[in-house]
C-alpha cells in the first residue's frame, strides 16, 4: 500500500458517502470538508488493518509498560524488545525543511528538526522471512495536537493511538488525513499554520532519510 495523497483521500471521501444506503429524505450535498464522520470512518479504517506482527509488538509494549516506568522510555524499550527477541532499534532523525520565502525579508525560510522513535523490523515466514519495518512511537496521539482545535479535529486526535506501532505505509496514511485536517481546524480558528504541523515535517520524523540508528550496545553505556 503505498501513501495517499490529500486528493486521494478526498476522493475516498466522497466515494464513501456516494456508497452508503441513500436516506429517505434524498442526498445530501457531497463537501469533504463538512463529513467528520467520514473522516473518522477513514481513520478508523487506517488504524484497523493492522497486521498481526503490528498487533503481537504493540501488545507486548502495552504489557511493558504496564507496571514500568523507565526514565528514558525509548532506550528501556530497545533493549526490553532486544531481549524479548526482537530486532529493535533506537532511530534518531534530522532534517532541515524548507517553507517557502518570508513576507518580510524574502528569505527562504528553514526549520530543523530532531526526533527519536523505535523501530522494529519483524520478518513474515510465510513470506520467506521478509523484513518488515515497524515505527513504534510512545507519544503518538500529542504530536498532531493543534491549538484551539475544532470538534471535527479533536474527534481525529482522538481516535489516534497514544502507542503508535505501524508500518511506513499506515503512518504515510495518517499524516496524510490528520495534517488537511489540521490546517482546517488552525484556519477555522484563524490561526497560522506553523511549519511543524505541515505533512512533510510531519513525515520527517519518522521516514526522513538521514535517519541515525542507535545499537543495543550504544544504549547500554
Amino acid at each position: 500500500m503505498g501513501s495517499i495523497t490529500e486528493e486521494q483521500l478526498i476522493q475516498k471521501v466522497i466515494d464513501y458517502v456516494e456508497l452508503r444506503p441513500a436516506s429517505p429524505k434524498g442526498p445530501k450535498p457531497v463537501s469533504p470538508n463538512d463529513h467528520p464522520p467520514c473522516l473518522i470512518t477513514l481513520l478508523q479504517e487506517i488504524l484497523g488493518t493492522a497486521t498481526k506482527s503490528e498487533v503481537d509488538v504493540r501488545e507486548k509494549i502495552l504489557m511493558y509498560v504496564r507496571d514500568e516506568e523507565p526514565t528514558n522510555l525509548k532506550k528501556w524499550l530497545v533493549m526490553t524488545l532486544k531481549m524479548d527477541g526482537y530486532e529493535a532499534s533506537l532511530c534518531k532523525t534530522s532534517w532541515v525543511s524548507n517553507f517557502g520565502r518570508s513576507k518580510c525579508c524574502s528569505k527562504v525560510m528553514e526549520f530543523t528538526g530532531h526526533y527519536e522513535y523505535v523501530e522494529v523490523m519483524v520478518r513474515d515466514i510465510e513470506n520467506g522471512e521478509k523484513a518488515t519495518r515497524l515505527i513504534v512511537d510512545m507519544d503518538f496521539r500529542s504530536q498532531f495536537e493543534v491549538a484551539r482545535a475544532s470538534a471535527t479535529f479533536k474527534e481525529l486526535t482522538n481516535a489516534l493511538p497514544s502507542v503508535f506501532v505501524g508500518t511506513e505505509e499506515r503512518l504515510k496514511e495518517i499524516i496524510s488525513l490528520l495534517c488537511p485536517a489540521a490546517k482546517r481546524s488552525l484556519r477555522e480558528s484563524r490561526l497560522h499554520v506553523p511549519p511543524w504541523r505541515k505533512a512533510t515535517y510531519m513525515k520527517a520524523k519518522w521516514l526522513s532519510k538521514d535517519c541515525n540508528k542507535v545499537s543495543p550496545s550504544i544504549l547500554q553505556d
